[in-house]
């Protein structure tokens, strides 16, 4: 099978030119950043994972069996380190015994002990969730090109690069991000599927096999996420998968069997530690919109929160607005803004921005087609000349709090 050529136009290249600008604004965040306490923690017990399972009786990691929160985030802050000490150790490996610096150091000794020996852990530590970061990014504006044409896309992509919160979140070792990134990723995919349904089967593969990724690397960043995204998974394929419903249902079972095995291979095949997913109380939530509002009161998120309440009445009031490719993030908002975590530190509330920003850019790709083009172009571009400011005035307090 051909793999579809890729295009590097105009479009490609500009949207590559954001999340250039998204970069530089995460390193130079991280450049100013000071490793913190939750810094060593994750990554101490990230390289436990990768090199060391179960250096206490009883226990996954020196953390404990993280009692509802991910091993995703724990893993990608620790995979860097470790991979740069295996690097270290083999590059040692190389010199003759009496030049050997490591012959009997601590490269050699318990994961803790190697810590001296590793070099830009800040930037090793942080860039693998900056990397998740511009990859959903990417997916957005990917996304939101395919629903809505390139203003919409663009409009969409901007406002998440020029979000001080994906920012701060993006500069920080947590699983919020990862659970963002997959949830997003999986409902998407989850359309595609059903979508490819219409279609031969030989089509299908892919498209599951992708969907199973994703509910997996999910699952394994906030249970909570994952079930979310499972549920609106099998109300959107549903929906239109029309005359291949029967299918819905199988595909969503080989999906979910699927990221239990990824999940489990998360917890190195460890049944003790992973009985934890079941038991830990990660899923439980209530519900609570104090987050929600907090971030909408910002000051730092005025625009995004005027150009929200710009779509949200254009939505309701203007009839072309109202469709599938709308409807399914708003949809997505009203689900995921009122949730709240109740055993774990985690924001549901942060994993709904990527829909909040596909929603106001189909809806305002939307009122661009009409005759009151000229009029929202120049409100879009006020807006997006207002967030960049707000964000990059932020930016050093970003450093400050992360």
């Amino acid at each position: 099978m051909k793999l579809p050529k890729f295009k590097m136009g105009w479009p490609q290249r500009l949207a590559a030119l954001l999340l250039l600008i998204f970069l530089g604004e995460c390193l130079w965040v991280i450049s100013r950043q000071q490793l913190s306490t939750e810094d060593y923690r994750f990554a101490r017990c990230g390289r436990e994972m990768w090199e060391k399972p179960s250096p206490l009786g009883g226990y996954f990691t020196s953390c404990g069996n993280l009692n509802g929160d991910g091993t995703f985030g724990y893993r990608a802050a620790g995979l860097p380190l470790t991979l740069q000490r295996l690097v270290l150790l083999a590059t040692d490996k190389l010199r003759s015994p009496e030049d050997r610096l490591y012959s009997s150091g601590s490269l050699n000794g318990s994961t803790w002990e190697a810590r001296h020996e590793l070099s830009s852990v800040k930037y090793l530590l942080h860039l693998p969730f900056v990397f998740f970061a511009i990859w959903l990014g990417a997916g957005l504006w990917w996304v939101a090109r395919r629903l809505y044409g390139n203003e919409g896309g663009f409009f969409a992509l901007s406002l998440y690069i020029f979000c001080p919160e994906i920012v701060r979140y993006a500069v920080t070792p947590n699983n919020d991000v990862l659970a963002m990134w997959g949830l997003y990723g999986m409902v998407y995919t989850a359309i595609g599927v059903a979508h490819a349904m219409q279609g031969p089967r030989r089509k299908w593969r892919p498209r599951i096999a992708l969907l199973t990724v994703a509910l997996g690397f999910t699952a394994a960043a906030h249970l909570l996420a994952s079930m979310v995204g499972f549920v609106a998974a099998a109300v959107f394929m549903m929906y239109l998968a029309e005359r291949r419903r029967s299918y819905v249902m199988q595909t969503l079972i080989y999906s979910g069997v699927g990221a239990l095995v990824i999940l489990f291979a998360f917890y190195t095949f460890r049944l003790p530690a992973f009985s934890y997913v079941f038991t830990g109380g990660g899923a439980r939530f209530w519900f609570s919109l104090d987050a929600t509002r907090a971030f909408f009161t910002e000051p730092a998120n005025a625009a995004i929160a005027v150009a929200f309440a710009v779509a949200i009445f254009l939505y309701i009031g203007v009839r072309r607005c109202r469709y599938f490719g709308n409807i399914v993030p708003l949809l997505m908002l009203i689900v995921l803004f009122p949730l709240m975590t109740t055993q774990t530190l985690s924001r549901p509330w942060f994993w709904a921005l990527p829909f909040l920003f596909t929603f106001t850019g189909g809806v305002f790709a939307d009122i661009l087609e009409t005759r009151f083009r000229k009029l929202f172009l120049a409100l879009t571009g006020l807006i997006l000349i207002t967030q960049a400011a707000s964000c990059i005035a932020v930016l050093n307090s970003i450093a400050r709090q992360s």
